[in-house]
C-alpha cells in the first residue's frame, strides 16, 4: 500500500456513493464487536477475572482449537493505547473480514468517520481500568493452511493517580505474560526508567531461560509517540531501530545494574524493535470534542500509522503465542489467564520464582485437559449417545487403549517445570480419566436391555411362579400355605407396578433403586444360580443322549434293536 495512498485528502470524496467512501453511520454498523472487560480492577487493588466473559470468547466452536496471536499494548496512562488500537481494529476488519466496500481503497476509511472500537477520550484523567478484550477475534488462514485467531487487548495505563505500584506492575505483568507482541507504549523517548519497569519480568525471564532454555517473552515492540527528533532518527521503524540500539548498548562505563538491566532484557525478549512515531497534531491534543476523525489528524501520523499497523498485524507478520516452545490454542489461553490472575491475587508482588511455577501449572494443566479430550472423544466415538452396548471385557479393554493413547500424549507435550513437577499432574490426569470411565460406564451399562428388564422379569416371575403353587397347593388342599403363595404374588405384582410408576414418572427415584436392587439380589442369589443348575443337567442329558446314540445303545445302556 503506497503512502500517498493513507495519507490523501478524503474530505472531497463522495462519502455517499456505493464505490466510495461510506458515512459514519454505515461504518459504525460493521463494528460488531465490543471491549469487554477481561480483568477488572477493584476499588481494594484487587484484580479479578471475569471466567465467563473470558470463556465466552475464547471457548466458541469456531476459535477454541485454533492457534492465537495476541497483541496488547501497555504503557503509561493518557498516551493514547485505546486510541491506537482502534485504528488496529480498522485494519483488522478491512484485511480479515474484506470490508473493502465499507472503508474505500485503503483501510483507513472516510476523513470524517469518527474512530470506534476501545473506549477512548481525551483529557488527563484515564478511561481504561484492567484489561479489556475485544469480543471479536479475526480469523485468518496462514500459508500452510492452519486457521489462526487473532485477539486484541487494551490495558490499564500505568502510574495514575489511583494506581498503585503493586497495580501498575499487576497489569504490566499479566498483559507481557499473556501476549505474542507486547506493544509498550511511550511518550517522546525511551528512558531509563522505561527499562527499569521492565526489571521484574526480565528477572522471572532469566528463571525460566534457566529452567527451560527458550526465551519466555515473544516480541517486544516499544512504540515511542511524540518523537521530537527527527534530526537525530527518523520517524518510523529505521529510526526506532537506531534508538533502541542506543538504549540497550552495554559499555563498561555504564553501572553493573544497568549492564545486568539490558542484558536481562535481550535474553527475555525472542524480538525487540523500536518505532518511532511523530505527533499527531493540535486538534488531537487540544480539541476537547476530537472524535477521531482522519481530517483532523497531521498527514505524517497518518503517514507513518499506514506503515505501523501492517508491520504488526498483516497475516505474514502475525506472530504466534508460544510457551515453552509450544503454540498455544485459545481454549488454553484460559487456563494461563486463571493461573496468572491467581498469581497476582496475593496481597504483595509475587516472587519471580512464583511467576515461573504459576506458568509451569497452566502448561501442564492445559497438557492434562489435551490428554482428557483425546481420552473422551475417542470413548465417544466407541461407546457414547447412541452407540450399541458393549460388554464389560471389551469396554475394559478399549478404555485401556484410549487411557494409553491420552498418557502418550500428556508425555509427548513440551510441559515446564520438569519430570517431577509434572508426575502430580500425570497422576490427576489418571484420577480424571478413570472418573471419566466411569461414567461411560454406567452410560453403557444403562443400554444394557437385559440388566433394564431385569427388575420387571424378576418380579412377574416370582408372581408367576407362585401363582402356579398356589393353584397346586389349593387342589391338594394345603389352604393356609396356598393363601401364602397368593400374599407373596400379590406382594410381587404391586412392587412390579410401582417400579412402573416410577420409571414412567420419575418420582420417587430412591424407592426405584430399592426395587432395583432386591430385584438384583434375587436374580444373582436364586434365579440365576437355578437357571444355571438346570442349564447344565440339561447339556448333560443332551450329550449323554448325543453318546448313546453314537455307541448304538438307548439312554438306559441297552443295545437298540436290530
Amino acid at each position: 500500500m503506497a503512502d500517498s495512498e493513507c495519507v490523501r485528502e478524503k474530505s472531497n470524496l463522495n462519502t455517499n456513493s456505493v464505490n466510495g467512501y461510506v458515512k459514519s453511520d454505515t461504518f459504525n454498523k460493521i463494528m460488531r464487536g465490543h471491549a469487554v472487560q477481561i480483568v477488572t480492577s477493584e476499588a481494594n487493588h484487587k484484580f479479578n477475572l471475569n471466567e465467563s466473559a473470558l470463556e465466552e470468547i475464547l471457548l466458541s466452536e469456531e476459535i477454541k482449537d485454533c492457534s492465537v496471536a495476541v497483541v496488547s499494548v501497555a504503557g503509561a496512562f493518557r498516551k493514547g493505547k485505546s486510541f491506537l488500537l482502534d485504528f488496529f481494529l480498522r485494519y483488522m476488519k478491512y484485511t480479515y473480514e474484506s470490508e473493502a466496500a465499507v472503508y474505500g481503497s485503503d483501510w483507513m476509511g472516510a476523513s470524517d468517520t469518527p474512530l470506534e472500537g476501545f473506549s477512548w477520550r481525551g483529557g488527563s484523567e484515564r478511561d481504561t481500568t484492567g484489561i479489556l478484550m475485544w469480543s471479536e477475534v479475526f480469523i485468518t488462514t496462514l500459508q500452510n493452511g492452519e486457521k489462526i485467531a487473532v485477539i486484541l487487548l487494551d490495558t490499564q495505563g500505568t502510574f495514575d493517580s489511583e494506581s498503585t505500584v503493586r497495580d501498575c506492575a499487576t497489569v504490566f505483568a499479566l498483559s507481557t505474560m499473556l501476549s505474542s507482541i507486547q506493544i509498550y507504549n511511550l511518550s517522546q523517548n525511551i528512558q531509563e526508567d522505561d527499562l527499569q519497569h521492565l526489571q521484574l519480568f526480565t528477572e522471572y525471564g532469566r528463571l525460566a531461560l534457566a529452567d527451560t532454555g527458550k526465551k519466555p517473552f515473544q516480541k517486544l515492540q516499544f512504540l515511542v509517540r511524540d518523537w521530537s527528533f527527527p534530526y537525530e532518527a527518523e520517524y518510523g521503524a529505521a529510526g526506532g531501530e537506531e534508538i533502541l540500539e542506543r538504549r540497550l548498548k552495554i559499555s563498561d562505563k555504564q553501572h553493573p545494574e544497568l549492564q545486568a538491566l539490558r542484558k536481562h532484557i535481550k535474553a527475555c525478549f525472542s524480538e525487540i524493535h523500536c518505532f518511532l512515531m511523530p505527533h499527531p497534531g493540535l486538534k488531537v491534543a487540544t480539541n476537547p470534542h476530537f472524535d477521531g476523525r482522519l481530517s483532523d489528524i497531521e498527514d505524517e501520523f497518518k503517514k507513518h500509522l499506514c506503515s505501523l499497523v501492517p508491520m504488526l498485524l498483516s497475516p505474514e507478520k502475525l506472530l504466534l503465542k508460544e510457551i515453552s516452545g509450544q503454540r498455544v490454542k485459545a481454549k488454553e489461553l484460559v487456563q494461563y489467564f486463571k493461573s496468572y490472575i491467581n498469581l497476582f491475587s496475593g496481597d504483595e508482588l509475587p516472587e519471580p520464582k512464583s511467576m515461573l511455577v504459576a506458568t509451569a501449572e497452566a502448561n501442564n494443566l492445559s497438557a492434562v485437559a489435551a490428554a482428557k479430550e483425546i481420552y473422551q472423544k475417542v470413548m465417544e466415538s466407541i461407546c457414547g449417545g447412541n452407540k450399541p452396548y458393549l460388554s464389560a471385557v471389551h469396554l475394559e479393554s478399549e478404555h485401556l487403549r484410549c487411557k494409553d493413547k491420552a498418557l502418550e500424549q500428556f508425555n509427548c507435550k513440551r510441559k515446564m517445570g520438569g519430570e517431577e513437577f509434572s508426575q502430580s499432574y500425570k497422576i490427576k490426569l489418571e484420577s480424571d480419566i478413570e472418573e471419566l470411565f466411569n461414567q461411560f460406564k454406567s452410560h453403557n451399562e444403562s443400554k444394557n436391555i437385559f440388566k433394564a428388564a431385569r427388575t420387571p422379569a424378576v418380579f412377574f416371575a416370582i408372581a408367576v411362579f407362585f401363582y402356579i403353587v398356589s393353584g397346586v397347593l389349593g387342589l391338594l388342599g394345603m389352604y393356609d400355605i396356598a393363601n401364602l403363595c397368593n400374599m407373596v404374588m400379590g406382594v410381587a405384582l404391586l412392587t412390579l407396578i410401582v417400579w412402573s410408576y416410577v420409571r414412567y414418572r420419575g418420582e420417587m427415584r430412591e424407592v426405584g433403586e430399592h426395587i432395583d436392587n432386591a430385584a438384583t439380589v434375587v436374580w444373582d442369589n436364586v434365579m440365576k444360580p437355578s437357571y444355571q443348575v438346570c442349564l447344565q443337567k440339561g447339556l448333560e442329558q443332551a450329550a449323554n443322549s448325543t453318546i448313546s446314540s453314537i455307541a448304538g445303545t438307548e439312554p438306559n445302556g441297552k443295545l437298540k434293536n436290530s
